[in-house]
């Protein structure tokens, strides 16, 4: 089996892209879709057993993946490992921001060491990634970035850290569309809502038990596939999208419009799509029946 993606074969041939945190969930599905089209996929994450998994699954698969361990948050790694990943592979084309994580907690309960760490897994990372392949690589040809965001539109209650990381990520995508924008760099930005991911898995206790409910406070009635997530990935760095940047573009099923105080109708003719063949439920969704 390979992805289906919607997009045409071919679509990246030629173009290096990377891919951080492509190790599992969005960025592993993302990783496999760019492959199937044609790109030369470089991932980059902390964990090299997960990414010396998925690559092997991409070359199975008949892609071209290379992997390669940083740390996100320590700019000297960074600007070296970009400095490495053109050297061995040409310019780079697209940069995925991928990477990030998250803890369930109220604000009252986190500290500052918590609160730091995710603030710098989700911007700061994010931060030093563009800017190193902007200054190494893509002022001098162009290219395309897509960062990672979430559904912190109305804060992000139990997440207080992540709200204000992502947050921070939706402005600092806005600012370098602008500033980046001469050089033929476009940048946007995703915001998944509750997506049917691996990260799902990660979570204990009181957060756990709420996750097979999520459905319910969606208009469209279901959770999002990772590879709804990545189509829109893949679009806003395709040529279709060649006028489109600075933009965030939510995919969360319209949870993040109206309020508590509107109803919600028993949902029908909603079907999701699922290109990617290696995808798996999380845990916490299957039906233990």
């Amino acid at each position: 089996m390979a992805y289906d993606s919607i997009f045409k074969a071919g679509l990246f041939t030629g173009q290096n892209i990377i891919v951080t945190g492509g190790g599992s969930g969005i960025g592993r599905c993302t990783a496999h879709e760019l492959a199937a089209l044609g790109a030369h996929v470089l991932l980059v994450g902390r964990n090299a057993a997960k990414l010396e998994n998925v690559a092997g699954e991409i070359t199975a698969d008949g892609g071209q993946a290379d992997w390669v361990v940083c740390d996100i948050r320590e700019e000297e790694t960074v600007r070296h490992i970009v400095s490495e990943l053109i050297r061995e592979h040409g310019p780079i084309h697209g940069l995925v921001n991928n990477a990030g994580g998250q803890f369930p907690s109220a604000l009252a309960s986190i500290n500052q060491k918590g609160f730091e760490t995710v603030m710098r897994t989700n911007l700061v990372g994010g931060f030093l990634m563009a800017r190193e392949v902007f200054n190494q690589s893509m002022s001098k040809h162009g290219g395309s970035i897509v960062n990672m965001l979430a559904d912190m539109w109305g804060g992000m209650p139990g997440m207080g850290h992540s709200g204000a990381s992502r947050s921070g990520m939706d402005n600092l995508t806005k600012t370098a569309a602008f500033e980046w924008g001469y050089a033929g760099v476009r940048v946007n930005a995703v915001a998944p809502g509750w997506i049917a991911s691996s990260g799902m898995d990660t979570y204990e206790g009181a957060f756990k038990a709420v996750i097979p409910t999520l459905r319910e406070h969606v208009p469209l009635k279901r959770i999002g596939t990772e590879s709804e997530v990545s189509a829109a990935i893949v679009f806003l760095l395709s040529p279709a999208a060649t006028f489109i940047s600075g933009s965030t573009l939510r995919i969360d099923g319209a949870a993040s419009l109206g309020g508590r105080a509107w109803p919600m109708h028993k949902a029908h003719n909603s079907e999701s799509y699922n290109g990617f063949h290696r995808a798996y439920l999380p845990e916490v969704l299957q039906d233990k029946d």
